[in-house]
This record gives C-alpha cells, sequence and structure tokens, in this order.
C-alpha cells in the first residue's frame, strides 16, 4: 500500500487525467478508442477536457508540456497504430499526410502535373514574367551582343566587378532582370543591393541609402550597389544627388531606362557610368522563354499533326483533373506579336491559358494511336484573342517618335512609296496624333518638292484640313495617299537651298546692315518724298519691256542666292 502511494503519478495526455505510471498504458488504449468514437466506461466524456490538437494555450508551463506532447504521444503511444496516425485526423488520414500531399501538388507532382487545377494555383499570386525571372546569367535569354560569352561586361559580372551602368533598351527586352542577376550574386559576395523605383522614391530616399553605403563602407568595408528602375523620371536636380558619391565610390549606381540617356541623364553622371544598350529581344529568344515557361507550368506542347504516346508533363491516366496542352503554332504566333517584349509575351500566355481553363471546354486530342483522351487545348486564335493585336512598341514622346518622322521624311524623299506607308502605319498605329502628321507633309511640301510641282503643298493643307474634320481612324487614308502623292512627286530643293543661302548671308555679314535703296522705300508723306524716298522707281507694268532697275543692296548687287554656294 505505501508502495502504490509513493509510485509517481503520470498525466494522461489525451485527457489529461494523472493516474499511477502503472495504469497509464491501458487507460490511454481507452483514450484513443474512445477518439475514434468507442465509449469509455467510467471515464468523463472528452468534451469535457480539450484534446491535444484543440488545447487552447494556458500559461508558459502549460505551453511548455503542449510542446512535449506530441513527441511523447507519437513515439510512446501511436507505434503501430495506423502509422502515426493522429487522433484528431478526420478519416484516418494523418496531417502529415496531408501537409505532404500539398506540397506534392503544390510542387506540380505526378498526380496533379498537367491538369487543370495544379496549373490554376500555379497562375496565381505573382504575374508568370515576374515568377520566371532568371536568377543567373546561364538562364539569361537574349542580348548576346553586350552578355555572350568573352564579352567584356559577362567577364566583369561573373568576377563581381560591377561598374556604375545604366540599361538602357525598350520594355521587357531584360533591364530588370539583368539586375535581379546581379542582386543575387552580389549578395552571396557580401555586397549590399539596395533597389528604388523612381516612380516614388524622393530625394531623402536616396539621400537615407548613401548614408547607410557611406557607413557601411567605412565601418565593414562593405560595398553598396543602388540599383534605380526608371531613372529617367528623377530630375536633372535629382539625378545631381548621386554625382558625388559614384564618383568616390561610396556606391556603384546600376540605372535602368526606356528612354534615351543623351536626353534623359545628366551629362556629368553619365561620364561617370557606362552606358549599356539593350536590344528588342529576338524571334528565337522569344520562343526560347516562352518554352521555358510553358515547361515550368507543365503544359505539353503539340505541334502539326502531332501525336503524342504519353504526356510530357507527367498527368497519368489515373487523374481526374483534365491535361492541358498548347499549340506550337501558338508559341510561335505570340513570339511574333510581341514584338520583343519578353513580359508581353508572357502575359499574354497566361491570360491566354487562365481564360481557357475559366471556360473548362474540352477538345479531344490524340495522344495514343488509335485513341483519344480530352484536355484542354489552347490554339492560335486564343493567343491572338488576348492579344487582340499586334504589340506595337512607340512613344510619342520620346526617341522612337523622332526616329519614325526621320524615317518617314526620308522615304519619301527617296521616292520609296512603299516604305513610306510603312512608316506611316507604323507612327498611325502606335497612337501618333495625326495632325502632327500632316503638318509634317505640309513642311516637306515646300521642302522637298517645292516647285517641281506646286500643287503638292495644296494637297498636304488639304490632306491637313481633312484630318482635322474627320479624325481617326477614317482619316489615316487622307494621310496615306498624300504620303504616296510626296513620294511619286517630282523632287526639288531649289527654294529651300535659295533660303537657306540668303539666312546664311544674313549670318556672315560684317557691319551694319545695309539699308533699303531709296528708290524702293515707301513716301507716303510730302517730307519722305522731299528726302528722295521712292525717287527714280519705275512701275514695272506700265512698260512693255524689261525694265533695268536694281531691288538689292549696292552691297549686294549681282549676288544670285540660286546658285550652289562654293564651300
Amino acid at each position: 500500500m505505501e508502495g502504490a502511494e509513493e509510485e509517481a503519478l503520470v498525466r494522461c495526455p489525451v485527457c489529461l487525467r494523472e493516474l499511477p505510471g502503472s495504469h497509464i498504458n491501458p487507460h490511454l488504449d481507452r483514450c484513443l478508442r474512445a477518439a475514434e468514437g468507442e465509449a469509455e466506461p467510467g471515464a468523463s466524456p472528452p468534451c469535457k477536457r480539450p484534446r491535444l490538437a484543440a488545447a487552447p494555450p494556458g500559461s508558459r508551463a502549460d505551453g511548455e508540456r503542449e510542446e512535449a506532447r506530441p513527441a511523447a504521444v507519437c513515439s510512446l503511444f501511436h507505434k503501430g497504430r495506423g502509422g502515426g496516425q493522429s487522433p484528431a485526423a478526420p478519416g484516418g488520414k494523418s496531417g502529415a499526410r496531408r501537409e505532404e500531399a500539398a506540397v506534392r501538388a503544390e510542387a506540380g507532382g505526378p498526380a496533379a502535373a498537367g491538369s487543370g487545377a495544379s496549373l490554376a494555383r500555379k497562375l496565381e499570386g505573382k504575374p508568370l514574367a515576374e515568377r520566371l525571372r532568371p536568377d543567373t546569367l546561364g538562364d539569361y535569354v537574349g542580348q548576346e551582343r553586350v552578355l555572350g560569352a568573352q564579352t567584356l561586361l559577362r567577364s566583369l559580372l561573373e568576377s563581381h566587378e560591377i561598374p556604375s551602368l545604366v540599361l538602357w533598351g525598350p520594355p521587357g527586352c531584360g533591364k530588370t532582370t539583368l539586375a535581379h542577376i546581379i542582386a543575387n550574386s552580389s549578395k552571396k559576395n557580401g555586397t549590399r543591393f539596395v533597389t528604388l523605383s523612381a516612380t516614388s522614391a524622393k530625394t531623402n530616399d536616396v539621400r537615407d541609402v548613401i548614408s547607410q553605403a557611406q557607413n557601411e563602407k567605412r565601418l565593414f568595408k562593405r560595398k553598396t550597389i543602388l540599383f534605380i528602375d526608371e531613372i529617367h523620371r528623377f530630375n536633372k536636380s535629382q539625378q545631381d544627388t548621386f554625382l558625388p558619391h559614384v564618383e568616390c565610390g561610396t556606391v556603384t549606381l546600376i540605372g535602368a531606362t526606356t528612354e534615351n540617356p543623351s536626353f534623359q541623364v545628366n551629362a556629368a553622371l553619365l561620364s561617370r557610368c557606362r552606358v549599356i544598350v539593350l536590344e528588342k529581344l529576338s524571334v528565337e529568344a522569344m520562343e526560347a522563354i516562352l518554352m521555358r515557361a510553358v515547361r515550368s507550368l507543365g503544359v505539353q506542347v503539340l505541334g502539326q499533326g502531332d501525336q503524342r504516346g504519353s504526356s510530357a508533363t507527367g498527368s497519368s491516366s489515373e487523374s481526374s483533373e483534365l491535361p492541358v496542352y498548347i499549340e506550337e503554332k501558338a508559341l510561335n504566333t505570340l513570339a511574333y506579336l510581341c514584338d520583343g517584349d519578353a513580359r508581353t509575351a508572357l502575359n499574354g500566355l497566361q491570360l491566354a491559358v487562365q481564360a481557357r481553363l475559366a471556360v473548362g471546354k474540352t477538345t479531344a486530342l490524340n495522344v495514343t494511336k488509335g485513341g483519344s483522351a480530352e484536355g484542354i487545348l489552347i490554339t492560335e486564335e486564343h493567343v491572338k484573342e488576348g492579344l487582340q493585336r499586334s504589340h506595337i512598341l512607340y512613344d510619342r514622346a520620346g526617341e522612337e517618335h523622332y526616329n519614325c518622322i526621320s524615317a518617314l521624311h526620308k522615304s519619301m524623299r527617296g521616292s520609296d512609296e512603299n516604305a513610306s506607308l510603312y512608316w506611316l502605319a507604323r507612327m498611325l498605329e502606335g497612337g501618333e496624333d495625326p495632325l502632327y502628321v500632316a503638318r509634317r507633309l505640309v513642311r516637306f511640301a515646300s521642302e522637298d518638292i517645292g516647285l517641281a510641282d506646286p500643287l503638292a503643298l495644296t494637297q498636304a493643307v488639304a490632306a491637313y484640313q481633312g484630318c482635322h474634320f474627320i479624325g481617326m481612324p477614317e482619316c489615316e487614308v487622307i494621310l496615306a495617299q498624300c504620303v504616296v502623292y510626296f513620294a511619286r512627286a517630282p523632287k526639288s530643293i531649289e527654294v529651300y537651298r535659295a533660303y537657306s543661302n540668303v539666312k546664311e548671308c544674313l549670318r556672315t555679314h560684317t557691319g551694319p546692315l545695309p539699308p533699303v535703296p531709296l528708290h524702293l522705300r515707301n513716301a507716303p508723306t510730302r517730307l519722305m518724298k522731299n528726302l528722295g524716298y521712292g525717287k527714280g522707281y519705275k512701275y514695272n507694268p506700265m512698260y512693255k519691256t524689261p525694265v533695268e532697275q536694281d531691288y538689292l543692296p549696292e552691297e549686294l548687287k549681282g549676288t544670285d542666292f540660286f546658285r550652289e554656294r562654293e564651300t
């Protein structure tokens, strides 16, 4: 009796009752059966005391006991009872198994790869373009001219010697991605990488980063790389903030811009940075990026007349979800329509896939010889429907605006009617103001056609009035007619060159300008007549023969501005 009283009490991890250690095992078996729905004779109902899985957090000591309970239950009492099955798991499935199944589904395991449900989960959250952003130079696609093997910039990046850079290129060409790769590489090398966007950051934000960089360099000898996205959004005074700190190496500046740095970035800052020109991605590079995206999503690509025996994504026939397919022609079309913009291509792919998953229509696809299987098919028409039209890169206020109008002007001057129409369409389809084009045509009519076809000026003014009356898109054919007329018209710069010679004569004249000859002056008053104004002037219509009379000042007598000036 004394031995029984001295026996230590053990708390049941299920109902929390304290029992002698010799009685704990039979009692725990009854508690577990009761948790599975069997009644325990002589025991209080389980609802009177909270179970382990639903025990509310109490004091610190209670929390420590709660942390210790799962280990004790699993190691001592759940061994051999359903492979570690938790009593609180409904249907006899453990939480660990549910978590493992969820992780396998999230990772695109064999049971879910290529299926509609798993694909919809993958497309949730971040955009596809952000999700697939590469982390290393080995995965970077395109820009072989500046980042190819053995290039200077690639050697510097691989050796972690990052100079101050200005990345200039069109949208979607890889500027931010390249900065992202530099960030990952610099963090591994112990260098701080700070990102700011000029669209939201202020001068005080830049100064705070520079102050932190100075402390890091002085105290820890640690470098700082500052990446400024859309750096052209900073005005000239804000850009001046970087000058002394880039000069002395406090920060390594990397700026990204879609605008010409010659116009939008301070010359002093440009002299401290190297400008890297990134070009629009080629069609081959776009196809490689799209294929990488398709593989990551687990979508199978079907070529023309392709009949594959099994899904490349690993989807099995046991899966209840429908597999997803995309035509190879659809990817090729998307690579051409995105105009070298990887972000547009990936967003277009994501939109097409999501639209088809939402509609939920199925198409019979022959995946085995003599057999067929149902699946979701993405075709070329679905891709085109998502983009609506070709993605044309054109900036009405940037360099592309001036490049295209220059190309139009020179194509008409060269009498190339096809090129003239092409550049006109590039501008109008890109959103250019038709009245701006019409004003340029009025100028062209006198500058390049001139007296070779005097009606050209009438055509240009009529085209301007027509565009003003009806607007776009109806006025596009008016401009097209005028452009073709000018391209086919004969060209003469006689008037334009003569007027240029007159301006040159005025600019280079030394001393005071010569006065107007007296016989050419107007004499409305008697005093002016007495001074000789208009004296000796011959009224030409009164003479039947040509009149011998000078009209230029004495110093310019005999000058012919229509002759080619000697150079």
